[in-house]
């Protein structure tokens, strides 16, 4: 088992330092083999001086920290990972590790606890209420577009008939392709919107390589929004762009429907 311990010296007749960013040195035992290694402070002084010492205590895995004081901050790191802080020590490191081993004689089982201690289970509350906080955020951003999704579905249903949708699409693959990826690309929408289209239009027997163009077209296309485009990015970019998506749309609306084939699903 190792223990850690801010001195003002490199040996064990310096006194115990009171805090980690104002020590001269950290002294690291390894109370079996009585083994000592020796750290100079990392800077002049101060908090930065104190969290590079926590970061040396973790990275040398000591199982506790004798000190005089500990920062609510260093404390928080160290115990996060399993480090045990006895403060209140004073006298020279030697005195303070013969009182450790006399007042902790089982400090060795500690260190391997047949069960967690309850504390580990804790719940931060800060951390909680951020996690809380950062789901409301999502879940209000997110409500408008279900709304929007279950308008979309009456209206849908409601003023588009069955009649009217198959008269566009005939069955032929070409044909079908083209009509979806044109249909898809008249409209702007959210990518979630494309998916309750799209079911709805299987539903009504509209085949998948119409969906299949649509839904891509939907997302990757968009006339309405093309004058905006046109004046952000220029016209032949604007147009190359919406053209050779509107191409890929009915390819990949082919090859789905070939997978499908394939697969004997459709």
């Amino acid at each position: 088992m190792k223990v850690a311990v801010p001195a003002e010296g490199a040996h064990l007749d310096a006194k115990v330092g009171d805090r980690l960013g104002l020590s001269s040195h950290l002294l690291v035992i390894d109370l079996e083999s009585k083994n000592l290694e020796a750290y100079p402070r990392p800077r002049a002084s101060g908090s930065g001086a104190g969290m590079e010492m926590v970061a040396l205590i973790i990275a040398k895995k000591c199982n506790f920290l004798l000190t005089g004081w500990c920062s609510p901050t260093a404390e928080k790191y160290l115990s996060a990972y399993g480090v045990g802080i006895v403060t209140g020590i004073s006298g020279t490191v030697a005195e303070a590790l013969d009182k450790f081993e006399r007042e902790h004689p089982k400090a060795q089982q500690a260190e391997k606890p047949a069960e967690p201690p309850l504390n580990a289970f804790r719940i931060d509350c800060r951390v909680l209420a951020l996690a809380v906080r950062n789901a409301s955020r999502q879940i209000s951003s997110f409500l408008p577009v279900m709304i929007g999704v279950i308008l979309l579905m009456g209206l849908f249903s409601a003023f588009i008939s069955e009649e009217l949708i198959l008269s566009f699409f005939s069955g032929t693959l070409f044909q079908d392709s083209f009509w979806g990826a044109l249909s898809g690309s008249a409209f702007a929408g959210n990518p979630v919107n494309s998916y309750i289209i799209g079911g709805k239009l299987l539903s009504l027997g509209v085949s998948p390589v119409a969906v299949s163009a649509f839904m891509c077209s939907w997302v990757t296309v968009g006339f309405v929004q093309l004058p905006a485009e046109i004046a952000s990015l220029g016209w032949r970019f604007a147009m190359i762009r919406n053209l050779s998506c509107f191409a890929l749309s009915m390819a990949l609306s082919m090859a789905m429907m070939l997978i499908l084939s394939v697969f004997g699903i459709y």
